[in-house]
């Protein structure tokens, strides 16, 4: 089940202003999509034999590079991912409304006659373009600052848009030694705002032999000497795309685009930035990379949302995983319930866990439509609604908090937007009387069919292999990797081991000492009645209260720290309807709220301090422990822990510590994991990764010369 969500405020900024942020490149016309055509045919001829190519552009411009990229994609073998940088966040309706009027201006004429027979007419070019974009605002790329991962083609394409100043934007990634960028296209209206800091840092991303292209404004006006003399300077290869195509034109040959290597000199100066980098976050170990003769060596303890979407981000990289699940099916843990709210968590600062929920709800959100816009056939279903969440107080210390997260930032409408009780009566279809912060993209998911569509998609692309009824009772390392044992099976050894087991993830010697706690939760379930039927949005507030799906609400939940027992509870249940009562007081509609069945769920939620996910290396908590007598709380200590890699045990990894927001974190945690396991670009900075390192609490304190 699924609905249109509710659309957010109005456009903020009129056409002329977008056309002064995002100025087009040039004359968008036929003539134009050819030259930048030919260049791009060139780049992805140059690197045929890639299994992934990476590629940069500073600017977004009217969007059309982009597309481009996009269509002239023609190896169907090969891996795309494109990181954009663009200084001015922009929002679909608002890059709907620049491509509407780019693509009208592509003329219905033929390309210039002297390309390959087989070139499209422009006609054919704006229909394939047209579509390419319509695909592209389906996914709904918002306003925010940092990265927004957008993944089609089941993994072919990676679009990744960083919105925000550049400098920081470059400077907040770290180098990927096994998959650096190839080459950078820089719009022309960006090539002055650049500095000369954001230079080096595009030089840090890169690949030694990586080229920059750009495009002059009119083919009369070519680079200038101080533009290809500033890039020159930290060891890129300057093209202009007008000289590119003339030159392809003219003498029918390919061009080559990579004319020289950096000398030694600028080679070290990009090294040094790296090794910066990598000493500056030393004490933040990242995955040790697969080699390419390890397809089957990832084991994943775990048969929840987190496992699945970790083997379904495995899978779109070609690379198979063995996924170890207790129960008979999936999701029958904390991912049991049969529906959850899926929205971001928001701060008032707007500060690191608030930036990684809203990209991490956003990737959530675009991968249950990508499952659920599959070709017939290849679906599984998954009931859902983005029917929005309304968030309202429950008290006078409630109502500061949301008044300070309200206020405390010019949230992009598409991620939330205050209402006045008219408005929230308006959006729930019942009465509420009382103002709140709605999330119009929000709503709810069932997270057991999330998990089952991401594992059954896996199984498509890829040799994953499900071995359900298997409770892994210890793992074990050996020279060779790790081995699992269950009552009748060894199974191994992996190379690389991941703990994704929910309520299970501290049940190893290895992974006892983490730093995560379990907390009961009891979910009601309420028939569908009255007014209460009526009920047209997620409702949060001292708990949540669901829209009906299949004749019932699911009211809720419970909050125990290291419950005794996971059985039903008759004063759960009756305090997850005191707290709707907390939060609506006399409102009609909570007497239909029928709670004599007794019928509910429940399960255990793992929760961290800090509210991130853990997601990385397992500390060696032993071993850290160790270390710390020789190095205890001293200016000496302190450098000693900032400089070192933290201990780990060597290829196992932990994912879990979702918490109630499972739903919003977990697919984009299982993503950055996979990344790192695979070597590739991870779409969160270096801030955000430490913020989810299973090592942190630790460390934070071993950072700053503290007692453990």
């Amino acid at each position: 089940m699924t609905a249109e969500p509710n659309k957010p405020c109005q456009i903020k900024r009129d056409y002329q202003q977008l056309i002064n942020l995002y100025p087009a490149t040039a004359d968008t016309d036929a003539h134009y999509l050819s030259k930048l055509s030919i260049y791009q045919q060139r780049v992805f001829e140059a690197h045929s034999q890639q299994k992934l190519l990476i590629l940069g552009q500073i600017g977004l411009g009217n969007g059309l590079e982009l597309l481009s990229w996009w269509r002239t994609q023609a190896n169907p073998s090969q891996r795309l991912l494109l990181k954009v940088f663009e200084p001015n966040p922009i929002n679909a309706y608002e890059l709907k409304s620049l491509w509407d009027q780019s693509l009208a201006l592509v003329k219905e004429t033929p390309f210039e006659p002297n390309l390959e027979s087989k070139q499209a007419s422009a006609l054919e070019c704006k229909s394939e373009l047209s579509q390419l974009a319509q695909t592209l605002l389906d996914a709904e790329p918002t306003a925010i600052i940092g990265c927004q991962r957008l993944i089609f083609d089941d993994g072919r394409t990676t679009i990744d848009l960083h919105f925000g100043d550049i400098q920081t934007q470059l400077s907040s990634l770290s180098h990927s030694p096994m998959h650096p960028v190839q080459h950078w296209l820089i719009l022309p209206h960006l090539l002055q705002a650049l500095h000369h800091q954001s230079h080096w840092q595009m030089a840090k991303l890169s690949d030694d032999s990586a080229t920059i292209a750009t495009i002059g404004l009119s083919e009369s006006s070519g680079l200038s000497e101080t533009t290809i003399n500033r890039f020159q300077a930290c060891g890129f290869t300057v093209s202009d795309i007008n000289e590119l195509a003339t030159k392809a034109l003219g003498i029918h040959q390919p061009v080559t685009l990579i004319n020289h290597q950096p000398d030694a000199v600028l080679l070290h100066e990009r090294q040094v930035l790296r090794q910066q980098d990598a000493k500056a976050y030393a004490f933040n170990p990242m995955a040790a990379i697969l080699s390419s003769a390890t397809q089957s060596s990832i084991a994943i303890i775990g048969g929840g949302l987190a496992s699945a979407h970790l083997a379904l981000s495995l899978a779109e990289r070609g690379q198979g995983a063995q996924v170890f699940c207790k129960d008979a099916e999936l999701g029958q843990g904390a991912s049991g319930n049969r529906q959850g709210a899926i929205y971001p968590l928001l701060t008032p600062e707007n500060d690191e866990l608030s930036r990684f929920f809203q990209q991490a709800f956003l990737f959530s959100r675009r991968r249950v439509q990508a499952l659920t816009s599959a070709p017939a056939g290849n679906q599984t279903p998954i009931s859902h609604d983005f029917c929005g969440v309304l968030q309202t107080a429950h008290d006078e210390r409630s109502q500061l908090r949301l008044d300070k997260i309200i206020q405390g930032q010019p949230w992009p409408s598409e991620i939330a937007y205050a209402v006045d009780a008219e408005q929230a009566n308006a959006i729930a279809k019942i009465n509420l009387d009382k103002p709140g912060f709605f999330y119009p993209l929000g709503g709810w998911v069932c997270p057991f069919e999330y998990a089952d569509a991401a594992i059954q998609k896996a199984l498509q692309l890829t040799e994953v292999k499900l071995h359900l009824e298997t409770e892994i009772l210890e793992i074990e390392y050996q020279s060779e990797g790790w081995y699992l044992i269950a009552t009748k099976h060894r199974f191994g050894p992996f190379a690389q081991l991941v703990l994704a087991n929910g309520a299970e993830l501290t049940q190893f010697d290895a992974s006892n000492k983490l730093q995560i706690s379990p907390f009961r939760g009891q979910v009601s379930h309420v028939p569908a009645q009255f007014q209460l039927s009526q009920l047209a949005t997620v409702l949060c507030a001292n708990g949540y209260l669901t829209p009906s799906y299949q004749g019932l609400h699911c009211l809720g939940a419970s909050y125990v720290k290291e419950p005794e027992h996971l059985d039903f509870c008759p004063q759960e249940q009756q305090e997850n309807l005191m707290k709707m009562h907390e939060s609506y007081p006399n409102q009609s509609w909570l007497e239909d709220i029928n709670m004599n069945g007794n019928n509910a769920r429940v399960g255990v939620r793992m929760v961290t301090r800090d509210h991130f996910p853990m997601m990385g290396c397992a500390p060696d908590v032993a071993k850290i422990l160790e270390d710390y007598e020789q190095h205890q709380h001293t200016k000496e200590s302190r450098h000693y822990w900032q400089t070192t890699p933290a201990p780990v045990h060597q290829g196992l990894y932990i994912l879990g510590g979702l918490g109630s927001r499972g739903l919003s974190s977990g697919p984009l945690a299982a993503e950055c994991l996979a990344a790192q396991l695979c070597g590739e670009p991870i779409p969160l900075d270096k801030e955000t990764l430490c913020k989810l390192n299973p090592n942190r609490m630790w460390l934070r304190k071993l950072l700053k010369g503290k007692a453990l």
